[in-house]
């Protein structure tokens, strides 16, 4: 696997800064010496500041001891691993704090299925897309809710401040839009009756489904707006590092392993596999 490890240059510039010290020589350190220590501009040298969510299975949770895990988080630590990065601390936000919370300098990226958007991309950066899928329509077998159609004059929940939020607004403007900080407290009213349907992807819902008993009502292409690391705009280095991290993940087939790992039986998009097993990608069927 590529690596690119910047440690000996951090240990040249401590022992350069040391040097100074000693000999009376700088009472500060200079600025070529803290950029090699630090190239990627990272909130604190060596270690990545995550901001993620827990609750957004198979692609970023918290397992019974608290661990973030997932498609995104194991992905995004062997990415940070190629760029000599190995030390990452994942914390967990509402998914509408996110991006702020990455532009504004809390933390050095953002990891949790982030679709790449140009609305979004007025705020922050973002890497090179990781992942694309679809968004389902998910409800109860009583709803009545048979496709897409059918959520006109219902109430629908969403994450606020998702692709699928402004899908809603976009494509189901008949319908009685109700949002909620997550997924889990969205699944909740579904199954109390609060709400008749909620849209989110199509891998959460599989899990939501299976756990609970709901039905997909619709399944939705959604390949426009891939996922992406988003990072503050100032980090170019680090986006470059990640860029060449993730297209070397995905040519040495890192990036099928974990896809085949975190999603089995669901549909592999073909421009993340290594370049001589790209095929067609075939279409999910909505489960009923």
């Amino acid at each position: 696997m590529i690596k690119l490890n910047f440690r000996p240059a951090a240990v040249a510039a401590a022992a350069l800064a040391a040097i100074l010290a000693l000999s009376g020589c700088g009472g500060s350190t200079p600025a070529s010496s803290a950029s090699a220590a630090n190239p990627y501009g990272l909130i604190e040298p060596g270690t990545v500041r995550v901001a993620s969510l827990g609750d957004a299975k198979p692609y970023t949770f918290t397992d019974a001891q608290g661990n973030f895990t997932g498609f995104d988080v194991e992905l995004f630590k062997d990415v940070a691993h190629r760029a000599g990065v190995d030390k990452v601390v994942f914390t967990g936000q509402d998914f509408s704090a996110i991006l702020p919370a990455v532009a504004n300098g809390q933390f050095d990226v953002g990891v949790a299925a982030i679709g790449i958007t140009d609305k979004r991309k007025e705020t922050v950066d973002f890497s090179e897309g990781y992942l694309a899928g679809y968004l389902t329509l998910i409800t109860t077998k009583a709803s009545g809710i048979k496709d897409a159609d059918g959520v006109a004059g219902k109430r629908l929940g969403v994450v606020q401040g998702t692709l699928q939020e402004a899908y809603a607004v976009k494509n189901f403007g008949s319908a009685n839009l109700v949002r909620f900080p997550d997924n889990n407290s969205a699944i909740s009213a579904v199954n109390s009756g609060s709400v008749d349907a909620h849209f989110l992807d199509y891998e959460a819902a599989k899990s939501y489904e299976k756990q609970y008993g709901l039905v997909s009502a619709a399944d939705i292409p959604s390949f426009d707006a891939p996922a992406g690391f988003a990072l503050a705009k100032s980090k170019t280095a680090f986006k470059e590092a990640l860029n060449k991290g993730l297209a070397a993940a995905m040519e040495d087939g890192t990036w099928k392993k974990l896809y085949q790992k975190w999603f089995p039986g669901s549909p592999m998009p073909e421009q993340y596999l290594p370049k001589a097993e790209q095929t067609a990608t075939p279409a999910p069927t909505a489960s009923k």
